[in-house]
């Protein structure tokens, strides 16, 4: 070992090529190592890097063109569902009356009851509509009078108008003279005009 030791310092770098064979390949070994070491940290590693971030995108474009090409394959079926999909809608907003057609489907709500019999003691439109996001929503307090079968009459009556309406907070209470007391809420709806869409979706 202190004969290596001595060797190795008795080395001269200038005269390398007289060195014995044994450090010059352990000398060449090394040198290989420290290169191989260098290039990994200098050049390799971003290389590398930059590979690994190409695949992912390259990954990433192929999920991509996948999704459109199924949608692709699919776009005629998915033309047809959104046709079926505007026609429901259209069929929906025709249910829905306009601005100016609300007074005539309270009057359609109050003329269901008097075509049953009913005595209204009570029909009272909220003061202020509560606005959504397409539709407008009008409460209308009711109290009405009458026989078991005339109140049901009307509720049926009301269920089957061509506009949207909904009995809500339904109570029936007995009255005089063996008849009954329904008190409900009536909630009719309407689409929005285009001036109040988009002031709707402006306040948002």
């Amino acid at each position: 070992m202190n004969n290596l030791l001595l060797e190795l310092r008795q080395l001269d770098i200038n005269q390398a090529g007289n060195w014995p064979v044994a450090f010059k390949i352990a000398a060449l070994a090394i040198l290989f190592i420290a290169i191989i070491v260098a290039g990994h940290f200098l050049v390799w590693q971003e290389q590398i890097e930059t590979l690994e971030n190409i695949q992912a995108q390259e990954e990433t474009l192929k999920n991509t063109y996948l999704a459109k090409k199924r949608s692709a394959v699919n776009l005629p079926a998915l033309r047809l569902q959104l046709k079926d999909i505007e026609q429901s809608l259209s069929a929906l907003l025709k249910q829905l009356p306009n601005k100016s057609e609300m007074e005539a489907l309270l009057v359609d709500i109050n003329q269901a009851g008097l075509g049953r019999g009913l005595q209204f003691e009570l029909f009272k439109p909220a003061a202020k509509e509560t606005m959504h996001a397409f539709y407008a929503e009008l409460p209308v307090s009711i109290r009405v009078t009458g026989g078991y079968h005339d109140i049901g009459a009307f509720a049926s009556d009301v269920a089957q108008l061509s506009r949207i309406v909904t009995l809500n907070d339904i109570s029936v209470t007995p009255g005089t003279d063996g008849k009954l007391v329904l008190d409900a809420v009536a909630k009719t709806f309407r689409y929005l005009d285009e001036e109040e869409i988009t002031k709707q979706a402006g306040g948002k």
